[in-house]
Formats: structure tokens, C-alpha cells, sequence
């Protein structure tokens, strides 16, 4: 029975597990991302005429903290939209360049909420105010289970990885994953079609089946 090795923070690797369990993989969690919440201050979403958010944890943040009636959402995935109460906007493609592509225009007054460090494609695009909710902790360890592939749901998590000597091939949710995967020296076997959780659980399988 394969062996899938999961990185997702702590907390946040269940779902993933349960699809993957489903297909009768044994999983083992190592959380090599950690989330921190800059603040408790509110943040007033009042005469904005959308609000993008581009994260889970970007969207449970902002819902914590919002004041003020929330304005139309645009969410860049279903599992983000979910995270917020629901999003007037989910783009076909779950990447900034496919939320820029669907997002009416003109846009009015937007606010991006997200990570520090977040990308600025989208904010740049839209002229948009920018608050920054958390930071990505990239988390290293010295004792990875054993397992036959990994699994890598962000750039932060296949840096914290390869920093702690990993060194299986993976499974990706994107290109700019990928990329930092392979800048890292780790080969990439897949990368999601989709950008969510079940396409990754499709990137996992297709993985495992080799070329």
C-alpha cells in the first residue's frame, strides 16, 4: 500500500487524508507550514465594491475580523469561498491570473486580503487596498515519516521540505508549487489540473501510477 506523505498545516490535512484513505493509501502527516495571525484588529470591508481573497486562511481571517456590511467576493477556489460564507465569484481556473480574468470590469473599489508576501498580481491589477491577516511559517523538521510520495499544497511547504532533507518525488497543486519544488531539487511526478483538493487527490494518483 502506497504511502503518502501530507504537509498541510496542522488542522488542515483532514480532508485531503480522507480522499486519499478513500483510495486505500496509507497517509502519515508532517505540517511543515505553520499560520499566524497578524492581529485581532477589525478590518472594515464598508464601501468596498469587492473583496478578493486568494487563501483559505486568508479568507478564515478576514471573516474573523470584518466589520461593516461585506461587499461582493471574489474567492480564488471553492474550498476559499467556503472559508468566507460563500463568494459571488469563483473563477474556472484557481489562480490569480484566472480570478483577474473573470472579475468584471470595471472593478471599483476592491480590498485583497492576504498573506505577507503574498503575490501582487491581482492587487496591482485592480489598483486594490491590500491587508495583510497572516504569515506563512515554513516549519523544518529532522524526522520525516517514511513514504513513498510527498505532497505539496504551496511554494513555503516544498522550500520547508527540501530544508528538511526530503527528498521523494512529488505531488504538486500548481505551477508555481512546481517550480519552487524544482528549484529546490525535488522532482515533481504531478501537478493538479484543478487547484483544489481534489485535484491534487487526482495529481496524487496519477503520481503513483508513474509515466
Amino acid at each position: 500500500m502506497p504511502r503518502i506523505l501530507l504537509t498541510r498545516p496542522e488542522g488542515q490535512e483532514r480532508e485531503l487524508a480522507q480522499l486519499l484513505e478513500a483510495h486505500g493509501h496509507d497517509v502519515v502527516h508532517a505540517p511543515l507550514i505553520g499560520i499566524e495571525p497578524l492581529g485581532d484588529d477589525p478590518v472594515d470591508v464598508g464601501g468596498y465594491d469587492w473583496v478578493v481573497v486568494t487563501s483559505v486562511n486568508g479568507a478564515r481571517e478576514l471573516r474573523r475580523r470584518a466589520r461593516g456590511r461585506m461587499p461582493r467576493v471574489a474567492a480564488i477556489g471553492a474550498a476559499t469561498a467556503a472559508a468566507i460564507g460563500g463568494a459571488d465569484l469563483v473563477p474556472d481556473v484557481s489562480t490569480q491570473e484566472g480570478l483577474l480574468a473573470e472579475l468584471p470590469r470595471p472593478a471599483g473599489r476592491v480590498l485583497f486580503a492576504g498573506a505577507e508576501g503574498a503575490r501582487r498580481l491581482l492587487a496591482d491589477a485592480l489598483g486594490a487596498d491590500v491587508v495583510t491577516l497572516y504569515r506563512t511559517l515554513e516549519l523544518v523538521t529532522s524526522e520525516l515519516p517514511p513514504a513513498d510520495l510527498v505532497v505539496l499544497a504551496s511554494p513555503s511547504a516544498a522550500r520547508a521540505y527540501a530544508r528538511s532533507g526530503g527528498a521523494l518525488p512529488a505531488a504538486t497543486i500548481g505551477p508555481e508549487t512546481s517550480a519552487a519544488a524544482r528549484e529546490a531539487g525535488i522532482v515533481v511526478a504531478a501537478e493538479a489540473e484543478t487547484h483544489d483538493l481534489a485535484g491534487l487527490a487526482s495529481a496524487v494518483l496519477r503520481a503513483l501510477e508513474g509515466p
